[in-house]
């Protein structure tokens, strides 16, 4: 970091004694050191005081509630191909060809709840180059840690994480995950899906006021906002239309529905990821996009995602900090991002695959 005021006040907090914050949101754990949405990447968030913890929740081939990122991602985040389970899998490994990558697609739906609970997480990634199941396992990239994670990590049902989170005194924030098979699926409807993952809240006895539903199908947040209207108070628009064409984080009056429209139909927390939020300045300071500005003019909360998962910053960061790479030099300036963020934006968490990090600010700067 650069000498400085923001420096020094971080300097000062380093006997300070570290306790749980909701602005620090573990993202799948803490998975730049062990295996995503497992028992041990949570603990270890836990340890590091991040105080709101994430199930990205898709279903099993007999429609139960489970942690992964995405319906179809067991083949780079479990064990699966290396167990007699990878011949249920809608597409077999194909090895390495030399004009077409290394090919697996292993999904929740090709096996049963049993079946998922005796799979092992591991390091997220895989090596497209991979002429064999060991070699295309082996995609860890180098600056995450396998110390780890040889013995695999402790997958997690959906009511698994909640009573886990529970024992950690914090709070919830499900992501309702896009199926990738055919919905609905075998008359399980996307209405279903999205009651689903509340009922389990309900059942677990947590109060709505814990609970931090996300979805990137803005139809799912006003389902609950119309259906279950205490967790629609918290529920979280991921917004991903930064993927449509034309998309300019400085025009924030061509987004339909606007910010305004997102508000008068009850959604009151919207989420991009941390580039559409930030931009430089003619001196090339990092300060707040129009989007950013327009967000909070609505009266909209923020949250945003995800801090550490672009690696090293030495060289502006990659997909995540896109928009102010010409700002960016070095690891220390994700200090500078946070406090762009949490000052001048003023986000209300900050997901992290490292969340001491944001911990460390946040009790440095007095956010619970």
């Amino acid at each position: 970091m650069k000498d400085g005021p923001l420096k020094s006040q971080l300097k000062s907090c380093t006997g300070i004694t570290p306790h749980r914050s909701s602005f620090s949101i573990a993202h799948r754990g803490a998975p730049l050191e062990f295996p995503e949405h497992t028992v041990q990447s949570n603990k270890a968030a836990a340890l590091m005081g991040a105080g709101i913890f994430e199930c990205d929740v898709t279903f099993t081939k007999d429609k139960q509630l489970v942690c992964r990122h995405a319906q179809n991602d067991l083949q780079g985040t479990t064990n699966i191909l290396l167990t007699n389970l990878r011949e249920k899998c809608t597409k077999p490994f194909t090895p390495a060809n030399g004009t077409e990558p290394a090919l697996a697609e292993c999904r929740t739906t090709d096996i049963t709840l049993e079946e998922f609970k005796t799979l092992r997480g591991k390091m997220d990634g895989f090596n497209k180059n991979a002429q064999n199941i060991q070699s295309y396992m082996a995609g860890t990239p180098s600056w995450r840690t396998e110390l780890y994670s040889e013995a695999g990590g402790t997958l997690l049902t959906h009511q698994e994480s909640i009573a886990l989170f529970k024992q950690f005194g914090g709070k919830f924030t499900p992501e309702l995950k896009e199926a990738v098979v055919p919905m609905p699926y075998i008359g399980f409807t996307q209405e279903q899906y999205a009651q689903a993952l509340i009922n389990e809240y309900k059942q677990a006895g947590v109060s709505p006021k814990d609970v931090f539903p996300q979805s990137f199908n803005l139809n799912d947040v006003f389902y609950w906002v119309q259906n279950e209207p205490e967790f629609g108070k918290q529920a979280i628009y991921l917004d991903g239309r930064y993927e449509q064409k034309g998309f300019n984080a400085a025009q924030p009056e061509m987004l339909k529905p606007s910010m305004q429209e997102l508000y008068a139909k009850g959604v009151r927390y919207i989420a991009p990821p941390i580039w559409v939020l930030l931009t430089t300045s003619s001196n090339g300071e990092i300060i707040p996009s129009a989007y950013a500005k327009a967000a909070k003019d609505a009266g909209l909360n923020i949250i945003t995602w995800s801090l550490e998962r672009d690696g090293p910053m030495n060289k502006g960061g990659a997909w995540y900090h896109q928009s102010i790479k010409a700002a960016i030099y070095g690891d220390g300036q994700i200090y500078e991002v946070l406090d762009v963020l949490a000052r001048q934006v003023g986000v209300k968490g900050v997901f992290s695959d490292w969340p001491a990090t944001v911990t460390y600010y946040a009790n440095c700067m007095g956010i619970d």
